[in-house]
């Protein structure tokens, strides 16, 4: 939860909350405990509105693909299953048996990956509670339902979800039917910088803010509110949403449909003020955030800064792994499947922690230098700059590593990118600024300390 105060121009974040999520294991399936995340939900704005009284709006953004299913009393069937788990594997098999990813990928425009929304959708819909799903809510959609009781669907996420036409921007009725699924799921899409609505009266009540309080839709998927808050000053620039997975791409002003494209596994998503986000899906550091708490489990006390700068002093680069390999989707011994994964691919498997986090970061760094000049090949974009932002940004290593492995001038920040993109876009549709996409950027870049890496 965090505050965002618009003055003379620039934004100042004030985190008022934080708290823990992670997946739980229940009725063998990964799970979110989403109904835990909404009383912290609660929690925060109850803190935000003893800090700050006068708030004018709310704004909600999650990651993507995942959903509740509601019944039709609007209450939620079940808490959701994690894209981490493994349900979808012969989901996969069974739509491209109907729909090849050949056939999807001019109708969505996205990339394969295991865990997007309609193999989720297609492997629900083998199951005995689907008889009485009445709508299909996307996480921050759920969430935004439950403070003012209106459902739609955030137009940004909606196309992660592989059930957006790329081209028309609206459910794609023929990949609904050819699924099986009934298109009455899907609530109305919303465009970034909508009111969704304003606080249901108990809510606002518990909150001790005023019904009249709104809630606006952003970028409700994260990256798409982190890609407003890249601080970039022209167009000719590529952005590493760089947390738990790295997103990496470019903006463009229409979708890439080529067999190029196609090949190369990107994917074409919605982005505020109907940009296109051209990107792919990289690992991210997911690799080394399971590593240390396999560490930490085993009683081993490794500080990330001591982790860090032990991988930085350990000289050249060492092996490298495919960080897109599915293989590390899933949580568990992490340590030991980056071993395997180099051993595998005839390299002499790294032994410490400092040895397994340099070659978690060059093997990252490696594929963020490929799938920037992919991307700038396949959609003509001359990229000459690259910007990190999200959690990434703070690690120098993985920056200057980054940096030399493109050849490119990396600039690192801001941290808060999501908010920052969350909050202007609320702000704007609200009247307290005003401006083009390019002018919110150019607010991020006045309202934040940047570092610039060189190549070496």
């Amino acid at each position: 939860m965090i505050a965002g105060i618009i003055n003379d121009g620039r934004v100042t974040l004030d985190p008022v909350h934080r708290f823990p999520n992670g997946v739980v294991e229940r009725d063998g399936h990964l799970r979110w405990n989403i109904t835990a995340l909404f009383e912290q939900v609660l929690v925060g704005l109850t803190a935000l509105a003893v800090r700050y009284p006068d708030v004018e709006s709310i704004g909600i953004d999650t990651w993507a693909v995942d959903y509740g299913l509601l019944d039709r009393q609007g209450r939620l069937l079940a808490e959701p299953i994690s894209y981490r788990d493994n349900r979808t594997a012969d989901a996969v098999h069974k739509v491209h048996a109907r729909l090849p990813h050949a056939e999807l990928f001019p109708i969505n425009g996205l990339q394969f990956r295991p865990f997007n929304t309609l193999y989720q959708l297609f492997a629900d819909g083998r199951s005995p509670h689907w008889k009485d799903v009445a709508n299909v809510a996307l996480l921050p959609d759920l969430l935004a339902y439950w403070l003012t009781g209106t459902l739609r669907t955030e137009h940004t996420n909606a196309t992660t979800t592989g059930l957006i036409d790329v081209k028309t921007g609206r459910w794609s009725m023929r990949l609904i039917d050819r699924l099986g699924m009934r298109a009455s799921l899907m609530p109305a899409l919303e465009k970034p910088g909508s009111t969704r609505g304003t606080l249901l009266a108990p809510i606002a009540a518990r909150l001790g803010l005023p019904t009249s309080t709104v809630v606006t839709t952003v970028g409700s998927h994260d990256t798409a509110s982190a890609v407003v808050g890249v601080p970039a000053s022209g167009p000719d620039f590529a952005y590493i949403a760089s947390g738990t997975w790295s997103l990496v791409g470019v903006e463009l002003a229409a979708p890439v449909l080529t067999s190029a494209a196609l090949e190369h596994n990107f994917t074409n998503e919605g982005g505020v003020d109907g940009r296109t986000r051209f990107l792919r899906n990289v690992g991210g550091l997911w690799l080394l955030e399971e590593s240390m708490r396999h560490w930490a489990e085993q009683g081993m006390s490794i500080e990330l800064h001591q982790l860090l700068a032990e991988a930085d002093a350990l000289g050249d680069s060492g092996p490298q792994i495919d960080v897109d390999d599915v293989g590390f989707i899933e949580p568990g011994e992490m340590p030991a499947r980056i071993s395997a994964a180099v051993v595998a691919a005839g390299g002499a498997p790294p032994t410490t922690p400092a040895a397994i986090t340099r070659c978690v970061l060059d093997s990252l760094a490696a594929a963020y230098a490929r799938t920037v000049r992919q991307a700038g090949e396949v959609s003509g974009c001359q990229v000459d700059v690259i910007h990190i932002v999200g959690g990434g940004s703070q690690n120098e290593l993985l920056c200057r590593l980054t940096a030399t492995s493109t050849g490119l001038p990396v600039i690192a920040g801001p941290v808060e990118a999501t908010a920052f993109g969350n909050v202007l876009v609320q702000a704007r549709a609200i009247g307290a600024i005003s401006g083009t996409l390019e002018d919110l950027r150019a607010c991020v870049a006045a309202s934040t300390e940047l570092t610039r890496h060189e190549p070496r």
